[in-house]
């Protein structure tokens, strides 16, 4: 079996997610944040046979890219993996499924859908950037004045510097907060739906992509 390029961009966005996988049968790959605070899964090209546990998942991407089109057969009854290109191979070995954190084999919903707006990758990439530049620490969804506005700040300082980005309209009034190392997501546009049980979903506009981030909890919701 050969990765594609997409299935490995998207495991190398899990891994920063959670460092263990644990990987089932069919096309589907899920993870999920020690906290639980963050999961993700994905429809990828690639149909797994088997299932298998991968401990150290940045690692193992680390030996795939030693090779520039590398395959992989897995003998999960056997406890490893084998990553070959002509005459090279490397025996890399699995883990106990039960020694990983493992999300539920199902796709989750939220219990409501009360903010909706779409995210242009532009549009997040420069707020991160800004984010960076003047060391802000949170990500927060407005709703104010019949707007919805994306902005990065220090919530805790009223002084800090803020750079924001109009991104719908609302009727309603909220200060959806989120830590910004909690938004993961990988490089793209995205559609994103917020609960105000204080979760929100991105699902991305150009793969079978989806993450699920749970929100700060001085987040607020008035109608």
């Amino acid at each position: 079996m050969k990765l594609s390029n997409n299935t490995l961009a998207i495991l190398s966005n899990f891994s920063k997610i959670n460092d263990n996988i644990y990987i089932r049968t069919g096309n589907v790959i899920r993870t999920i944040s020690n906290s639980e605070n963050i999961s993700a899964y994905a429809t990828v090209e690639e149909t797994f046979e088997d299932e298998f546990a991968i401990y150290e998942l940045s690692q193992f991407l680390r030996g795939l890219r030693l090779y520039e089109n590398p395959e992989i057969e897995i003998f999960s009854d056997k406890g490893y993996v084998l990553i070959k290109q002509g005459t090279h191979t490397i025996k890399y070995f699995l883990t106990d499924p039960d020694l990983v954190k493992a999300p539920e084999n199902r796709n989750m919903r939220l219990p409501s859908q009360d903010v909706c707006f779409q995210m242009r990758a532009e549009h997040f990439d420069k707020l991160m950037k800004a984010s960076n530049v003047f060391g802000l620490s949170d990500f927060t969804v407005l709703g104010e004045k019949g707007k919805i506005v994306l902005q990065v700040r220090n919530k805790s300082d009223p002084t800090s510097n803020q750079a924001s980005i109009i991104v719908g309209e609302t009727d309603e009034n909220f200060e959806l907060n989120f830590d910004k190392n909690n938004l993961l997501m990988i490089e793209g546009s995205y559609d994103v739906v917020i609960s105000r049980q204080m979760a929100a979903q991105f699902t991305n506009q150009d793969f079978e992509l989806t993450y699920f981030v749970g929100l700060s909890s001085d987040s607020t919701f008035n109608s």
